[in-house]
């Protein structure tokens, strides 16, 4: 199925209309926003844009489409296939993963018990995040990732702003170290993808290439799964996304003491930013991460500015390498 074809079939018949005749490529669509009573949005090569009832794109708003409720109840039939039931569970964590990969966040009204969410009513805020992988976004970043004399795995950390590429990033290494890069073997990875981004499985299935010695736990809590591979699968890497609590923290070093090799991404600017965080600056200061691959804010998604090892040295930062482009 081609892209636009596999995006727009989610969408509301209005919706579908607008969105066609904006005439816009899905592959370098990062998000589109529908909100009842709002004007439809789409995040286009990195920038924000009010979708017209003709079908154009604006910044200043004027005759957007207002998405309405039955556009928006339309949507939800469409991506659940007319059994938002089945999608109970993942609808408590605020998502739902379609073919393709595409994540699916929902808003509404939350219906909670015992401090835990136990469903989701009235939803009237969706935001659809279009899955990105760049076969190959790794390649200039990998020769840093291995230790020259033993050849194992860095424990590597990736710091992005967000919307900055972190996890089409990461998931580029994941798949290069699982099956062998620049000549090396491939190592046995496993993957806690707790929102579903780096997989984005689809029944299980991911609808991503993370390589061929990749596991993966779907949907799981990122410090109970770290703990769950480590028992059960015997990786020689854990990957995972968006690390920052004091659980998260402990169950790194776990790893890091069980002689597995980390790789793993945190939301900042700079390796400063990081280190004015109480959390991460013990990380920080512990020297726990090898390696630190920075990227920067700009227009293009992608943009390595600095690599720097674990004192924070700069090992590579010039102009700037790019894959969004």
């Amino acid at each position: 199925m081609e892209r636009n074809d596999e995006v727009i079939r989610i969408f509301a018949k209005e919706i579908r209309r607008v969105l066609g005749r904006a005439g816009v490529d899905f592959k370098k669509v990062q998000e589109i926003r529908l909100r009842v009573g709002a004007p439809l949005l789409v995040v286009y090569e990195n920038r924000e844009y009010f979708v017209s009832r003709g079908g154009e794109l604006g910044t200043a708003g004027r005759d957007a489409h207002l998405v309405t409720r039955d556009e928006l109840r339309e949507t939800m039939e469409y991506i659940s296939s007319y059994s938002l039931y089945a999608f109970e569970e993942e609808l408590r964590q605020g998502f739902i993963t379609i073919q393709g990969g595409h994540r699916i966040g929902v808003a509404g009204r939350i219906v909670a018990e015992d401090k835990q969410v136990r469903a989701m009513k009235y939803i009237s805020f969706l935001n659809v995040r279009l899955s990105h992988q760049i076969l190959g976004c790794a390649d200039e970043v990998m020769p840093f990732l291995y230790d020259g004399p033993t050849g194992q795995v860095r424990h590597t950390l990736i710091v992005s702003p967000p919307r900055c590429g972190k996890t089409t990033l990461l998931r580029d290494i994941i798949r290069q170290l699982s099956n062998g890069s620049r000549g090396r073997a491939g190592v046995t990875v496993g993957v806690v993808d707790e929102r579903s981004e780096l997989g984005a499985c689809y029944q299980g299935v991911p609808q991503n290439d993370l390589g061929i010695r990749t596991d993966i736990l779907d949907c799981c809590p990122k410090a109970r799964g770290m703990m769950m591979l480590i028992r059960t699968m015997a990786p020689q890497v854990i990957a995972v996304d968006e690390i920052g609590s004091r659980e998260d923290m402990e169950a790194i070093g776990y790893v890091m003491n069980c002689g597995c090799r980390l790789v793993a991404t945190v939301h900042g600017s700079s390796l400063e930013d990081i280190r004015q965080k109480p959390v991460l600056r013990e990380m920080a200061g512990q020297r726990m991460f090898d390696r630190y691959v920075i990227l920067g804010a700009g227009s293009r998604a992608g943009r390595v500015e600095e690599i720097a090892d674990s004192r924070g040295t700069r090992l590579w930062g010039l102009e700037g390498m790019a894959y969004g482009a």
